[in-house]
């Protein structure tokens, strides 16, 4: 019998007084990631029970607002893309992109 890998993602969290986080780290040593600092996570995960996503959504209280709509702007288009890889709907997919470059367009996130 073939043992599996098993792969570990963790995020350190440092909180302020009133539980605001200060400090995100996040290590995932099969990625060669160990303790980085980042300003923000999303992360999701599937309830298969509950047929839900559960959420932990974390920035800290010095990201950048407008680091935040270039973050969100870059998570949306990976999720196509994830999209795309997960079910092969090329015409959903190619819908989820418009909206992504109609996201970037009213942000002014496009570079001319």
């Amino acid at each position: 019998m073939i043992k599996g890998h098993k792969s570990e993602i963790k995020i350190d969290i440092e909180l302020d007084e009133n539980r605001i986080p200060e400090k995100l780290e996040w290590t995932a040593k099969d990625g060669g990631v160990e303790n980085e600092e980042t300003k923000a996570l999303l992360l999701s995960v599937w309830d298969s029970k509950s047929k839900e996503s559960l959420r932990i959504d974390l920035w800290t209280k010095d990201m950048p607002v407008d680091e935040m709509k270039i973050f969100f702007h870059q998570t949306l288009v990976a999720m196509s893309d994830t999209f795309y890889r997960a079910t092969q709907d090329e015409k959903m997919s190619a819908t989820m992109k418009d909206f992504c470059d109609y996201f970037a367009e009213k942000l002014e996130l496009k570079q001319k």
